[in-house]
């Protein structure tokens, strides 16, 4: 069974920054596709950013610019720097891998606030 384990969520103030990452164990061949997603209470789970195994990568419109996505193959890792963080990013933040399914983290919280 593949397990990932989010880590990096916390309380930071507007303008500040946080690291997450996600990390994958189990027996694991190939990850092609990894990405982030999110969830605000009374909001549906919308795309972060994604990545896949070539590098390629894709930004939901409110966090390009700002947030950036990458991955530690060597070490079946994802990354999601953001930066410049506004109340409106404080969500539960979600890791997604894909390898001959998918995968979910347990999530890890973030929270936007003065």
């Amino acid at each position: 069974q593949v397990q990932l384990v989010e880590s990096g969520g916390g309380l930071v103030q507007p303008g500040g920054s946080l690291r997450l990452s996600c990390a994958a164990s189990g027996i694991i061949f190939s990850i092609p596709f990894m990405g982030w997603y999110r969830q605000a209470p009374g909001k549906e789970r919308e795309l972060v950013a994604t990545i896949t195994n070539n590098g390629e990568t894709n930004y939901g419109d409110s966090v390009k610019g700002r947030f950036t996505i990458s991955r530690d193959n060597a070490k079946n890792t994802v990354y999601l720097q953001m930066n410049s963080l506004t109340s409106e990013d404080t969500a539960l933040y979600y890791c997604n891998i894909v390898t001959n399914m998918a995968y979910w983290g347990q999530g890890t919280q973030v929270t936007v606030s003065s």
